[in-house]
């Protein structure tokens, strides 16, 4: 940094002493190098924050799933009990049936007989009604869990439909743009909408170019219309090395300027709440494609700006389980 600054003022020097820049201009030049940097080193850490907070949702969202397999095994479980604990009930009452018939029997023998048959009959009968009261309690349970399981089956059914419904808005709002270096696919309940470079950069830079504003803009007034929808854009690059002397060092850099510049664009309407959108650099470690050809490496400079339904009602119905 120290060496560019001392390489930037011999420039300027020359520059003052060949074309009489004044000391003023001078120092604007200084500061407006300075302020840069300084936002530069702002974004960064802003992304970071950002990816934290991406890592942490994605998280939540898989153990969400987890908690909805366990639900599901408790449920098939306690089912299983269930029809055991029926099983046992029935072969129960089938022998109090058999010890009531052999007292009928009995009534004409000894008393030291009936009162060893009524002992027997009075602790199977006791045992009855315990597993009774216990299979009572069982279907209970089952029932209320198997209420909770079709809850959040409902709830998922609503977030997967939601998704579907998602990628036909967002491939009608960007019809314009269909095989012009942009594709729409739904993945892992989410909708990626994903640019590649020549529809946004020019190559090696993140100033979107006027196609691709147009196409983010068409995005944001769809997304701006679904509030429910949460935001995540994430830079892209191939994987040759880009050794820069500037704001951009390299392919990480790139991969966050670019992404950050999409979610301006996003957010300059004003109908989009900047807590729904997080963005993020993946530099060149997530590739579409793992060939060294042309085609594979323009498959991986890309933006995937990707779309997820919020998770409220299911959060609301594992929280209460």
């Amino acid at each position: 940094m120290q060496a560019r600054r001392k390489t930037l003022f011999y420039l300027l020097s020359i520059l003052f002493f060949t074309s009489c820049v004044s000391s003023k201009q001078f120092n604007e030049v200084t500061k407006n190098l300075q302020n840069c940097e300084d936002e530069n080193r702002l974004l960064k850490e802003k992304n970071q924050e950002l990816l934290v907070k991406t890592t942490e949702l994605q998280g939540s969202f898989d153990k969400l799933q987890k908690e909805f397999e366990d639900i599901q095994q408790k449920w098939h479980t306690g089912n299983e009990e269930l029809g055991s604990l029926r099983r046992s009930s029935k072969q129960l009452a089938s022998i109090n049936a058999e010890l009531e018939k052999q007292l009928e029997i009995l009534k004409s023998g000894s008393s030291e007989e009936i009162a060893i048959l009524m002992e027997k009959l009075q602790n199977t009968q006791a045992d009855i009604q315990v597993r009774e009261d216990k299979l009572r309690q069982s279907e209970s349970e089952l029932a209320s869990k198997n209420q909770r399981l079709s809850e959040l089956q409902e709830a998922l059914d609503k977030k997967d439909e939601a998704v579907k419904q998602l990628k036909q808005k967002v491939i009608s709002a960007l019809t314009g743009f269909n095989n012009n270096g942009l594709s729409i696919d739904e993945r892992n309940g989410k909708v990626y909408v994903s640019m590649e470079e020549r529809l946004l950069f020019k190559t090696a830079q993140w100033k979107v170019d006027e196609k691709g504003r147009q196409a983010l803009k068409d995005l944001s007034d769809l997304l701006a219309q679904n509030p429910d929808i949460n935001i995540m854009v994430e830079g892209h690059t191939d994987d040759v090395p880009m050794h820069g002397s500037g704001e951009v060092k390299d392919n990480w850099d790139l991969s966050v300027m670019r992404a950050t510049a999409v979610t301006k664009l996003l957010l300059e309407n004003k109908n989009i709440d900047p807590q729904r959108i997080a963005s993020a650099g993946r530099g060149e470690f997530v590739p579409l494609a793992t060939g060294k050809t042309t085609e594979d490496r323009q498959k991986n400079r890309r933006t995937e700006i990707i779309l997820s339904p919020r998770l409220d009602e299911i959060f609301k119905l594992l929280e209460g389980n």
